[in-house]
């Protein structure tokens, strides 16, 4: 979100140094880039025109309030990362929404409910697979460096608790690297996926992400429900052809639409985008993080961790978020991506509903029975 939020700007700035005063300036996409463009180039005396394909704002930021749940929901992001290093965190407490720090170190448990400590095996065998990667001559998927360096080699055997090295190492690969890139390790690459093992400032938004945006879309003339279908650029300006089959005209343009709309092709640019942009738009992949919410009428487990993960096994979920100690309500939030996430996408909710309740086994505690009283003789 920062990354979109300083893009956003960096392009307006690009504009305004470029552009005479009060010219027309069209901004495609209604995500938190095209947004914070919009607002700085509004505040500049700009006369600003927002394209958005949805009928809302907010692009990947998608919070959902319902009188049925005592709190905003997000099915977008729901934390500000590196917030040391971050504004949105001042935004979001300037804008009066709760933030709360939320921990990188889970509570980990086998199939069998047994707490494990953690241990660095899974990190250092990915660690020493992307070191060997980055002396390879060409890139190659973080699966290969693992088999390449030797890194996946590793005993299948009990090294306590039940788990062998081999598990840790799956264990690293699902609650980590699978679940920061949306993707397999079969898809990411050796050479830019991070041996990092984390921030230690992430903080998680409870007040509603979308508070963010309402402020900065205050003002602006918004065109909602508008594909953009052609966008034809010249020296003298930009039209823009719309899937209903009006056209939009400004003098400059700025494009702000996900990576994957660009991939599909539907938008087609006048001339082509230059051979590098092109070339970077057919080599990146987009990554799939879905999440699913559970609202219970009172918990059915005992921990106080508000990060659960489960090593062993092959359930789809892995990686739960408690609420309980940020929120005070029974709520969990499930997370599952790359080819899982994929496959979940086209089953109905009993299925997804049965596949998470699975992977929250390891966390069940059964209700300790109320004894019988024995009768007097």
């Amino acid at each position: 979100m920062q990354g979109g939020r300083d893009t956003g700007l960096r392009a307006a700035r690009e504009v305004i140094a470029a552009a005479a005063p009060g010219e027309r300036i069209a901004v495609i996409g209604a995500g938190i880039a095209g947004l914070s463009a919009a607002r700085f180039l509004k505040d500049a005396g700009f006369e600003v025109v927002l394209v958005e394909a949805r009928d809302r704002i907010g692009g990947r930021i998608d919070t959902v309030s319902d009188k049925n749940w005592p709190f905003p929901i997000e099915l977008g992001p729901s934390f500000v990362s590196h917030s040391g290093t971050t504004s949105l965190d001042e935004e979001f407490t300037r804008l009066g929404i709760a933030t709360a720090p939320f921990p990188s170190a889970s509570e980990t448990r086998t199939d069998a409910g047994t707490v494990v400590a953690v241990p660095d095996t899974g990190q250092k065998a990915v660690a020493t697979a992307l070191a060997w990667a980055t002396q390879q001559a060409s890139d190659m998927s973080v699966q290969s460096a693992l088999d390449g360096s030797g890194a996946s080699k590793l005993s299948t055997t009990d090294a306590g608790g039940g788990v062998s090295e081999a598990d840790w190492l799956a264990f690293r690969v699902a609650t980590v690297l699978d679940i920061d890139a949306g993707a397999s390790v079969d898809h990411q690459s050796g050479w830019y996926t991070s041996a990092d093992a984390g921030a230690d400032d992430e903080r998680i938004v409870l007040g509603g992400y979308a508070g963010l945006l309402t402020k900065a879309a205050e003002g602006i003339d918004l065109l909602d429900s508008s594909v953009v279908t052609k966008l034809a650029y010249r020296d003298t300006g930009v039209s823009l052809r719309l899937g209903t089959g009006e056209s939009l005209s400004a003098d400059r343009v700025i494009v702000t639409v996900p990576l994957g709309v660009l991939k599909s092709g539907v938008l087609e640019f006048d001339p082509a985008l230059p051979f590098a942009h092109r070339g970077a738009i057919a080599d990146l992949g987009m990554g799939t993080l879905d999440k699913v919410w559970l609202q219970f009428d009172e918990p059915f487990w005992s921990t106080a961790a508000p990060l659960w993960t489960t090593v062993g096994g092959d359930e789809d979920f892995r990686v739960w978020i408690n609420m309980m100690p940020l929120t005070g309500e029974p709520v969990l939030v499930g997370l599952v991506a790359g080819d899982t996430a994929l496959r979940l996408a086209g089953a109905d909710d009993a299925t997804v509903l049965a596949a998470a309740l699975r992977g929250l086994t390891p966390f069940y505690v059964p209700p300790t029975p109320t004894p019988t009283p024995t009768p007097a003789a």
